[in-house]
């Protein structure tokens, strides 16, 4: 990823205008394996954990069951699925299930690799699902304290598996505590 900041073309009416505005050009590279296969083997089987979480997943008002797997540095592997509630928001996200628990129950070890995947129970996904924007922000506050990347690996229910190399790729102007001081 990298920022590239360019001046704009100041020929409309609005001058002043233009010449204060800036543009903010923001580019990502993600990977792109065909299938869970084509995974290092390590990935595979995060990847296969992430799937059994799903499939333990409590969506009954969704029918949209979404499992992590987390890998920490000292090889201890930490899952996580979506649960919901009637009162919506009292529900959480897999992605969110699994970092808090490997915080509150690993304080201090650093998260390397996390998987996810989704199931509908109306129809196959076949597009990777990445994930949501509050589960973003919650993962960019480990990557941050970490101070190192976190890969995050993310499918549907099967076909292909999109690679970011950060949580900083999937939320590139992230909100940390810089912002609090």
């Amino acid at each position: 990823m990298y920022f590239k900041q360019d001046s704009i073309n100041v020929s409309s009416n609005n001058l002043k205008e233009n010449l204060l505005l800036k543009k903010l050009d923001i580019s990502i590279v993600l990977d792109v394996y065909d299938s869970v296969e084509t995974l290092p083997v390590t990935i595979q089987e995060l990847m296969q954990s992430a799937k059994q979480a799903r499939d333990r997943a409590y969506a009954p008002y969704s029918s949209f069951m979404v499992g992590s797997s987390i890998e920490l540095a000292n090889g201890i592997i930490v899952q996580g699925n979506n649960q919901e509630n009637a009162a919506y928001p009292s529900g959480l996200c897999a992605e969110r299930v699994a970092v808090f628990y490997a915080g509150a129950t690993y304080p201090g070890v650093a998260i390397k690799n996390i998987a996810i995947t989704v199931r509908s129970l109306h129809h196959t996904v076949l597009v990777p699902t990445p994930p949501c924007g509050s589960c973003r922000q919650a993962l960019a506050e480990y990557e941050v304290n970490q101070e190192e990347p976190i890969k995050v690996y993310f499918m549907g229910e099967t076909g292909q598996v999109v690679r970011a190399n950060s949580v900083k790729d999937l939320l590139p102007l992230i909100f940390d505590s810089s912002f609090l001081k």
